[in-house]
């Protein structure tokens, strides 16, 4: 990409800015201090929404993940790892060493220009490099800080340093997760993290909103051993007030019955969520069953008869294949649904329709496509709906893509 290119992407940012076109963060200015997956993660949510985020990364290595592989993607002598590329979109990239009096000069000078920084080291650490947070408070006494951790920043395991499946087996999301209580699972994606992130915008947001009428930022903290427990939902109350210990049970909802996964002939599968009663009615009378039969007749019934209720199912299904199963279950209005791998759904219209796969200009890549931003915005004022989501998506940059561009802008400001 030319250095004018590069130039006018950073341009891009302050004129969606000026048209207020950019999403609603447009406008906003974000320094991206986190690496992995958890602070980036929260940083490219703010940059879907419009936000400017500047990414500062080491020197001649740059975020770990970009080193986290394989897959990687491109010429032999600048391979791209596809990890990095899943969580740094809408990013500008800038390399410095916060340990030299340029960096700690840079790092400074777009404190006092932010609104947010980010930043997931292990407590004590940005003290450590001179950024404590009484003196970024100093330089900006609007900033909106946000920062993760592993575990919290105090209490007795303050300092633990946490990953992401570690923190799935100790915060109990393993043990909920699996084919049977002896069969431990991690979720399929690094859950923790990116709940941390999810969370950590989430505050970012409400501590902005709370500046509008204090004129002040603050701190805002979550780990992810927090992001897990604040997911527990319903089997967490199962142990915090019915005194139970829910374990894993594979595909089959523990308070629901029938909800899951169900095999039908060929081999096939089929999900179905029948979460009211009278859903179980039509459901019934779909295969000429007795929605009163004993030991079936309400929810609790079927739960407390899970074996049985899943056999039952199972042989009603047993006749069709899946997809002849599928558009019987949808004409009866009864939920279900099949299981996707995920180039079918990249390529599923209804994903694209609601734009949730992106195509963006890499530096290296040239046009790739990415999984999209899973928020969308409008305004309902006139006759009708006019989209504002952020208009432009930019690819994740290379190393220090902007390190100059973003410089020079420094210096004019």
């Amino acid at each position: 990409m030319t250095d004018a290119r590069t130039a006018a992407l950073t341009d891009d940012t302050a004129a969606d800015a000026e048209l207020g076109g950019g999403g609603p963060l447009a406008g906003t200015l974000v320094i991206d201090l986190s690496r992995a997956l958890a602070g980036p993660h929260g940083a490219m949510m703010l940059g879907d929404l419009g936000a400017r985020v500047i990414k500062l990364e080491t020197p001649g290595a740059g975020d770990d993940t970009r080193g986290w592989g394989p897959p990687f993607v491109g010429p032999d002598d600048d391979r791209q790892a596809t990890y990095f590329l899943s969580c740094n979109r809408n990013k500008e990239s800038v390399a410095l060493d916060l340990k030299s009096a340029d960096g700690v000069a840079l790092l400074t000078d777009l404190v006092t220009r932010a609104d947010v920084l980010i930043e997931n080291f292990r407590t004590g650490v940005m003290a450590r490099l001179g950024f404590s947070n009484q003196r970024l408070t100093e330089l900006n006494p609007r900033l909106v800080v946000l920062s993760i951790t592993g575990f919290g920043h105090d209490g007795p395991e303050g300092g633990r340093a946490g990953y992401d499946q570690i923190v799935q087996g100790e915060a109990g999301l393993m043990s909920l997760t699996g084919s049977g209580p002896d069969d431990p699972q991690r979720v399929g994606v690094p859950i923790a993290d990116l709940l941390s992130g999810i969370y950590g915008a989430t505050g970012v947001l409400a501590a902005l909103l709370e500046r509008e009428r204090t004129g002040r930022g603050q701190i805002v903290r979550t780990s992810l051993l927090a992001s897990v427990v604040g997911v527990h939902a319903f089997q967490g109350t199962r142990a915090t007030v019915a005194g139970q210990v829910p374990r894993a049970q594979g595909n089959h909802h523990p308070s629901i019955a029938p909800y899951g996964l169900f095999h039908c002939a060929r081999g096939g599968a089929v999900q179905i969520s029948l979460g009211s009663e009278g859903l179980w009615q039509k459901f019934c009378a779909l295969f000429d069953l007795d929605p009163a039969a004993p030991g079936f007749a309400t929810n609790g019934d079927r739960v407390a008869n899970r074996a049985a209720t899943i056999e039952l199912v199972e042989r009603a299904f047993a006749p069709f294949e899946a997809d002849a199963l599928l558009a019987l279950l949808e004409s009866a209005g009864v939920p279900a649904g099949t299981v996707r791998t995920l180039d079918e759904v990249y390529a599923w219209n209804q994903v694209r329709s609601q734009n949730l796969v992106v195509t963006v200009d890499h530096e290296v890549l040239g046009p790739i496509e990415l999984p999209g931003a899973p928020l969308r915005f409008f305004d309902a004022s006139g006759e009708a709906e006019v989209e504002t989501t952020r208009r432009r998506h930019t690819a994740p940059p290379t190393l220090d893509q902007h390190g100059e561009a973003v410089r020079e802008w420094l210096h004019r400001a």
